[in-house]
């Protein structure tokens, strides 16, 4: 079992990730892109790369915003996984 970063490393962690916030008990993220389309493509590149990783964030699809949450949940908390993901994710969102 993978196991959840300590509130201190939770805290250094997301310092590295400004986009990022703590929400119960997840670290989410939300984008927003100028149409629909590019959500989905966004969305589809996210599957992607989460696949690739063999770890899933929950995704929410607004018209043009899409909301991204990750948590280990058979860890019971956030890991080191999650933030690899959401650094991956950054880098997806930038390019």
């Amino acid at each position: 079992m993978r196991t959840p970063l300590t509130p201190e490393a939770l805290q250094t962690a997301l310092a590295t990730l400004p986009n990022w916030t703590l929400e119960d008990g997840q670290i989410t993220r939300t984008l927003t892109f100028p149409t629909f389309m590019q959500a989905i493509d966004f969305v589809n590149d996210t599957a992607a790369l989460a696949e690739k990783a063999d770890h899933h964030p929950d995704i929410d699809i607004r018209y043009n915003r899409v909301r991204l949450s990750l948590v280990t949940h058979d860890a019971g908390g956030i890991t080191h996984n999650d933030i690899t993901l959401a650094t991956k994710l950054d880098h997806l969102a930038a390019s």
